[in-house]
């Protein structure tokens, strides 16, 4: 399969979206077939949406082969988060396209032909598709989040294990990180250099600087319960 073909892969993008449709459609002819009675016909509906689902993972498949896992326990954990973060990218992408571009150019059709059920049904789909996209970014960001907290814990768990084979006193460093604070009850770390973009913190923004109202976004603690951040070290005895 060559996907640097742009034909083969718009074909392939193009069957998707035909296998997806249907099996949506078809889904949609089972509620229809049940509520009137017909349920040998909605069995036959949602069995062949069942077909096309597969049908559409193939294409997908071959779309996507970084996504394709062959034997999961033999993954390393960096493996699996790539292939995680890339999942998520992609529904982000989806998402964003949905609400930037999409949805508002057929609003704006609707508003020029004075459909106005059409430009309020797109409108609210916009909408929607604003909110998953947000959904979807707080869950990349959160899950990427999750490696500097391991990475503190794992320091700190291996300042604790040279105290007890009796190298020196566990503690942390005189002096905070600059800048750096982490939350007392998660342990996610808040760097000025990232900010929080999800809750409206642009990058640069001292911690200072940051509402009282702000939230941990891993925990939803409270700004109050962050502390400056300093580093685990191994004191003298």
């Amino acid at each position: 399969m060559d996907l640097s073909n742009p034909s083969t892969q718009a074909n392939l993008e193009a069957a998707f979206g035909g296998e997806s449709m249907a099996n949506r459609k078809y889904l949609f002819f089972a509620d229809v077939a049940k509520k009137l009675g017909h349920k040998d016909l909605a069995k036959v509906f949602r069995d062949t949406a069942t077909q096309e689902t597969e049908h559409a993972f193939a294409h997908f498949r071959l779309l996507h082969p970084e996504l394709v896992i062959e034997d999961a326990e033999n993954l390393s954990d960096e493996q699996k988060q790539a292939i995680l973060s890339r999942c998520l990218e992609l529904a982000i992408e989806g998402e964003t396209y949905e609400y930037t571009t999409m949805y508002p150019e057929f609003a704006e059709q609707a508003r020029k032909d004075r459909d106005g059920g059409a430009e309020t049904e797109f409108a609210e789909q916009a909408s929607e598709s604003k909110e998953h996209a947000g959904l979807f970014r707080t869950a990349a960001k959160n899950f990427g989040l999750l490696t500097p907290i391991e990475q503190h814990h794992a320091e700190t768990y291996g300042v604790a294990l040279q105290a007890l084979q009796g190298k020196g006193v566990p503690g942390q460093t005189d002096e905070p990180v600059p800048g750096k604070w982490i939350c007392k009850l998660c342990s996610m770390i808040y760097d000025p250099a990232e900010g929080d973009p999800d809750s409206g913190i642009a990058a640069g923004t001292p911690f200072e600087a940051i509402p009282d109202d702000w939230q941990c976004p891993i925990c939803g603690a409270r700004k109050a319960s962050f502390v400056p951040y300093r580093e685990a070290e191994l004191k003298p005895a």
